[in-house]
């Protein structure tokens, strides 16, 4: 058995130009989460698929919410009555919220999704069988569904800590606020009832779990973006690498390509997908390889991520993405935290194996959920790198599935 397979490392050539026509494709249609826009992406996929020569393709639908704006302002109301109540009754309303809205943001557990009004949305997977016995399974990732803008994301706001965030590589919590409020309405409960600095201290809290309450729900209500850079690039990287391993599949790895939606609205595709396979992903023979915006610039690879508490990445895992790089003759990928959330976290959540590559631009994410992330602000070099990269770290999976086996 040989070692790295040369026709997905240097030998593997993306197909830039059909890369570019599905991210045309994609971005003409409004892939609004769990809706008839989602959907109907779905359809083309499937379609796409089968047209590569791609037979075991399917899509599955499942029920989830539109946009997380719901969730989050319910935890939201509840922390505000938190600050009205104060005392002990407030300060344990408070710090129950707060555990429950970072196991929301985070997809640990989204019981209250489960009381919510929901829409449908679907997940495309294809499979491609390993050419000989299968040892382990390689799942592909990028969701196919496109967020909603808002005034939060407004292309001004996004640059004003550009420069911090790429002098650091570090993107902070996108709910550290909220978290900070809520830690003040615990403060501010257990402070003597009637002192002035009780009051302020709930008093502020409610006044930030109220704005962001606000920006969600401006959020829920915005208009749903192109998504060529999030992430009609990552669905069309993913249909080019299952096109070069269709045409030469590995030989213990079988590949499953997991086109998940929902993922702007919390990630909803992917826990679908996650628990309709819970038993055939024995994390002993399976690595999660996600890909997401990766038209923005210099390709990297979340060492952390999370809207609240930060989930690390293994090392053991975000080596094989080193290893995959040099495979594939790229630079090794930068190392970031990012403050919000990606599918492969969910994976990890689940202790499989897990990466997920993004991009990052001398201006942070730009276009980033906004109007203006159209086909013809991708960066394709950027594409290019980055489909290589995967190719390279496939190419790396295999060699360390090769190498058990002997």
């Amino acid at each position: 058995m040989s070692g790295a397979r040369p026709g997905l490392a240097a030998g593997y050539t993306p197909d830039v130009r059909a890369m570019q026509r599905d991210v045309d494709a994609l971005a003409l249609l409004r892939r609004s989460s769990a809706r008839e826009g989602e959907r109907e992406s779905a359809a083309w996929l499937v379609r796409r698929l089968a047209a590569a020569g791609i037979e075991d393709v399917a899509a599955a639908p499942y029920r989830y919410q539109r946009s997380y704006a719901l969730a989050h302002c319910v935890h939201n109301a509840a922390g505000i009555l938190a600050c009205r109540l104060g005392g002990r009754a407030g300060a344990l309303l408070a710090a129950a919220t707060l555990f429950s809205y970072e196991r929301e943001v985070s997809g640990r557990s989204q019981w209250l999704r489960r009381l919510l009004p929901a829409g449908e949305g679907a997940n495309v997977t294809a499979r491609i069988r390993s050419r000989s016995e299968r040892l382990a399974t390689l799942v592909l990732v990028a969701h196919h569904d496109a967020a909603n803008t808002g005034l939060i994301w407004s292309p001004r706001l996004v640059r004003a800590s550009a420069a911090r965030h790429l002098r650091r590589r570090r993107v902070d919590p996108f709910m550290a606020p909220v978290e900070f409020a809520f830690a003040l309405a615990i403060a501010g409960a257990v402070a003597p009832r009637r002192s002035r600095t009780a009051r302020i201290a709930r008093f502020a809290a409610a006044a930030v779990m109220a704005v962001a309450s606000a920006v969600d729900a401006d959020v829920g209500r915005g208009e749903t973006v192109p998504g060529a850079c999030d992430n009609a690039t990552g669905v069309a990287a993913c249909l080019d690498l299952a096109r070069a391993v269709a045409a030469d599949p590995l030989e213990h790895v079988e590949v499953i390509l997991a086109l998940s939606g929902s993922e702007e609205a919390g990630m909803g595709g992917m826990a679908a997908f996650l628990d309709a396979n819970a038993d055939a992903l024995d994390p002993a023979r399976v690595f999660v390889l996600g890909l997401d915006t990766l038209g923005a610039g210099s390709p990297i690879v979340c060492s952390g991520e999370g809207a609240m508490r930060e989930q690390r990445y293994r090392e053991a895992d975000l080596d094989l993405v080193d290893e995959g790089a040099d495979l594939a003759g790229r630079p090794i990928p930068q190392r970031w935290r990012i403050g919000g959330w990606t599918d492969p976290v969910l994976a990890a959540h689940r202790g499989l194996p897990s990466v997920s590559m993004l991009s990052m631009g001398p201006g942070y994410f730009p276009n980033y959920h906004h109007p203006s992330d159209r086909p013809e602000n991708v960066d394709w070099s950027s594409v290019e790198s980055c489909a290589r990269i995967a190719a390279g770290t496939i190419a790396a999976f295999e060699r360390r599935v090769n190498a058990a086996a002997l």
